[in-house]
């Protein structure tokens, strides 16, 4: 069965692994690459458009640069191997892409790219744009600049947060796996699952932290945390093996994660944001009123985190863990006086007329 046919999907991300694209060596391979590339072609002349999230920057760099531990010995060597890394990388999408008579172009993203909310939408509208001349965006992390705490750590992620962004029906992670199991594949016994229509802590405890091929930085549990916020943005995503030729085309197999109806575009972006400012946690009953889609009123917040400021995105965490995402509309010391306090008390603790809700309901996304 073919992933997600032009007919159906109009948009599709391709993200593609470092040990897809990288042997061992360090060196590129070309072979399997250029079938991708027909495959590619063979989508756009369908109908469909289709960008590639693309690894391998550091992978190659490291090579060149002759590097230890390919390049991730340090943030140092990692940032250097990328930045000479991405350009042969860029060059080699370039020549395979034009061979088809398709043109790539290049597009590096950095985590606050996505999730500060005016760069996201001018994101958004170069990847539309592109996509609409028929150009093949190549998207990475801008790994030269990233840091250790401010990055997406996986293009997995980033792959389902670039499918949001350009509105994509689908996503394919092409991988050294076929799939997700329910236990670590290399086990005895170890079954296949073929479709998740809901991803859950049954779900969740399947996943292996592994890289199997030791070059990536994303195992099953980033490729499940893709899936959960491709889902939520209304994009199905599959996790499929690379380790075929034409795999974009062949009968595959992989496992398929159902997408959700889909978000309204502000609500999605808060729901894959991957950053936060703070946290509001709150009780019990505050829990059950943010189910019903009710705001979050400060008589049920128990307890504030961080120095956020108005506006900044904050998680509200209930008894069992993260309920939603949403936009504070109070900084950190004014929502910490406020807690527990009933509606009516506020202008007295602050000195000025209060707003609604800590968190409005127009302003957040459940999880």
């Amino acid at each position: 069965m073919t992933l997600f046919a032009p007919s159906d999907c109009a948009r599709l991300i391709v993200k593609v692994g470092s040990a897809l694209l990288v042997d061992a060596d360090g060196s590129v391979r070309r072979d399997w690459l250029t079938m991708l590339a027909r495959d590619v072609a063979a989508r756009t002349r369908g109908g469909q458009q289709v960008a590639i999230v693309s690894s391998g920057a550091i992978a190659l760099g490291a090579r060149r640069l002759r590097l230890p531990k390919g390049g991730r010995a340090s943030l140092e060597d990692a940032q250097a191997a990328a930045a000479t890394g991405q350009i042969a990388l860029s060059q080699t999408w370039a020549e395979v892409l034009a061979a088809e008579g398709l043109t790539a172009a290049q597009m590096l993203v950095t985590l606050g790219d996505l999730e500060e909310r005016r760069r996201y939408l001018n994101a958004a509208a170069t990847l539309n744009r592109l996509l609409g001349l028929g150009v093949v965006p190549i998207i990475n992390e801008n790994d030269s600049v990233a840091t250790e705490e401010i990055r997406f750590g996986d293009n997995d992620r980033l792959a389902a947060r670039v499918a949001q962004a350009a509105g994509a029906q689908g996503v394919v992670l092409l991988s050294d796996v076929d799939g997700l199991y329910d236990r670590n594949p290399a086990l005895p016994g170890a079954v296949h699952v073929a479709r998740v229509e809901r991803i859950d802590a049954g779900v969740e405890g399947m996943a292996d932290r592994g890289s199997a091929s030791g070059m990536g930085s994303g195992g099953m549990v980033s490729k499940i945390a893709a899936a959960r916020i491709a889902n939520a943005a209304g994009a199905h995503l599959a996790i499929a093996s690379g380790r075929v030729a034409n795999p974009l085309s062949a009968g595959v197999r992989h496992t398929l994660f159902v997408a959700e109806r889909a978000a309204r575009a502000r609500k999605a972006w808060l729901a894959g944001g991957l950053t936060a400012a703070g946290a509001i946690h709150v009780d019990a009953g505050a829990a059950r009123a943010l189910a019903e889609g009710r705001s979050l009123l400060a008589a049920g917040a128990t307890r504030v985190e961080g120095a956020f400021a108005r506006g900044d995105l904050v998680t509200i965490e209930g008894p069992a863990g993260t309920l939603a995402r949403g936009l504070s509309e109070y900084d950190a010391t004014d929502a910490r006086r406020l807690l527990g306090r009933r509606s009516e008390e506020h202008e007295a603790l602050l000195g000025y007329a209060p707003r609604a809700a800590l968190v409005h309901r127009t302003h957040m996304a459940l999880l």
